[in-house]
């Protein structure tokens, strides 16, 4: 970078907005939900050093604005900061805010120009220098500070009864609890409701978590009021609203005993906390080369190039890769094909490198992938059948060595892109289960018109994905998205989609098993 443009430091901090969801009527009252999460926005701090002076006899008056790519080479300007004037190393005080996406690339430019006039227009002023970039490089660039403004603390509690009164006429009876903070209006806002417990009067509710700013606005000494299904005489207010009944208010004494086995503070981390915090985010792809994709000479086929050298693989390829690249230092993806014959003996392999170099499968960058997928594509025979769980297999033997590191340093993505026809759904069903406790997520995109109900049903969403023997997956890891409903939408729309799962999957592997980031922020109280 020239010493024009040496001009770059930016300070993101993540802001989660907190948003009402909904007003629910339950037994006659209103009770008002906030949702903990809603979007977050990265702020910016900017400061510059050795800037040109374009000025005669001053210094220049420099300001920071921030343009994002709409596509097509445009750009639009998010936000602007203020005028530093006769300075050539300003520190901006005017943050910059741009919405976070981790499925979207989103490409930045920062622009700094010598501002002499009170024109808005940017063409008649003074470029000094410029710099461009994607917010993930932001995010995880580590020349880049970066921090998140929230409590990240969550309460996490395990409450018990003992010897509560028989309030049914049959059975004993359902108790439940109900936690409510206290507004600045003095109104009750409920923020966590228990399980039902059915007919026991000494129930153990269990364990749970709600985060500080949900449970108490993050102050401790905020009175917090316990709600049961029943009067119960404690030293803490109790109702007598039941989910499923409603029942005339009576006084009770000595009702039973309500006890506190476990309450503890912890910190409760976010997606941008862990790859902020030096989590990389691999990337292996896995490619249908079976003979149902069609003969690739013939432009029926799925993998015919067309004059422009493109097709769906290498679109899905492209649109996934862009945004995970960012989050990989080394940039070097694995990559592979599955079904076909190939040289030199052109026997079948459902797990061949794309690059034919079994020792070292890793291609540079997404191009890297592009160049490779176009060397092998005239060298192999489409064939069959379509495996998917050995390419599973192959990403969790990896992921199963990294997952015995004790620190949140790897996570692994694989991209399988398929034409749908599977022919090992039992041995794929077991390879997700087992990589459902590493940490993996799988994205599938499936290109063609071919039935892709198999593919729905490993996704999981409408119903808990489970192998033969009946093992459930511990955690939903899979996504899958056809091109076809992608066709004709903008290029960043087919990431958006798969990639949108993946934060949230990531958090949940390392939540499962406990894990901080390997460089967790400092908490903010």
């Amino acid at each position: 970078m020239s010493q024009s443009t040496r001009w770059f430091y930016a300070h993101c901090s993540v802001l989660r907005a907190g948003a009402v969801i909904d007003r629910l009527l339950a037994n006659r009252r209103v009770v008002q939900l906030m949702a903990a999460h809603c979007v977050s926005k990265v702020e910016l701090s900017i400061s510059c050093s050795n800037l040109l002076d374009k000025d005669v006899g001053s210094k220049s008056d420099p300001l920071c604005v921030l343009l994002q790519s709409v596509g097509d080479d445009k750009w639009s300007e998010v936000e602007r900061t203020e005028r530093v004037k006769n300075c050539q190393d300003p520190e901006f005080s005017t943050k910059l805010h741009i919405d976070y996406h981790f499925e979207k690339v989103q490409k930045l430019k920062f622009g700094v120009y010598d501002i002499d006039n009170k024109s808005v227009d940017l063409k008649d002023d003074d470029f000094l220098g410029g710099f461009e970039c994607t917010l993930g490089q932001v995010c995880t660039e580590k020349s880049i500070t970066a921090e998140e403004v929230k409590d990240n603390r969550a309460v996490v509690m395990e409450v018990e009864a003992k010897n509560l009164d028989k309030k049914d006429m049959f059975g004993k009876s359902d108790p439940f609890l109900e936690f409510f903070k206290q507004e600045e209006d003095g109104k009750w806002q409920l923020v966590h409701r228990t399980e039902v417990i059915k007919n026991n009067l000494n129930p153990s509710w269990k364990k749970f978590m709600v985060s500080l700013h949900t449970f108490c606005s993050g102050d401790l000494n905020k009175p917090i009021k316990v709600s049961k299904g029943f009067y119960v005489q404690s030293d803490v207010e109790f109702d007598c609203i039941h989910p499923e009944k409603q029942k005339k208010k009576k006084s009770y004494k000595n009702s039973g005993v309500i006890r506190i086995k476990y309450c503890k503070l912890e910190a409760q981390y976010s997606f941008l906390d862990y790859v902020m915090g030096g989590c990389q985010i691999n990337f292996t792809v896995g490619i249908d080369f079976t003979g149902s994709n069609g003969d690739p000479r013939s432009p029926d086929s799925l993998h015919y190039l067309s004059p422009n050298g493109v097709n769906q693989y290498l679109s899905a390829i492209w649109s996934v890769g862009q945004v995970v690249q960012d989050y990989d230092t080394d940039k070097l993806f694995p990559a592979f094909g599955f079904g076909a014959q190939v040289p030199p003996n052109f026997q079948v392999s459902h797990e061949f490198p794309l690059n034919f170099n079994p020792n070292s499968p890793y291609c540079q960058g997404v191009q890297g992938i592009v160049d490779a997928y176009r060397m092998v594509l005239p060298q192999i025979r489409l064939y069959g059948p379509t495996n998917f769980s050995p390419i599973i297999n192959h990403v969790t033997r990896i992921a199963s060595g990294a997952a015995q590191q004790p620190n949140a340093a790897q996570y692994f993505v694989l991209l399988i892109i398929t034409d749908g026809e599977i022919t090992d759904l039992d041995q794929t069903r077991q390879a997700i289960v087992n990589g459902s406790k590493l940490p993996m997520s799988i994205i599938i995109v499936g290109v063609g018109e071919a039935d892709f109900k198999a593919m729905e049903f490993l996704d999981g969403d409408n119903g808990v994905l489970k192998s033969v023997t009946g093992e459930p997956v511990a955690r939903d890891i899979v996504q899958f998205v056809p091109f076809k409903q992608f066709a004709s939408a903008p290029k960043e729309a087919l990431a958006q989609s798969v990639l949108a799962e993946v934060p949230n999957q990531l958090v949940s592997y390392f939540k499962m098993r406990n894990m901080a980031p390997v460089n967790p922020p400092s908490p903010v109280k």
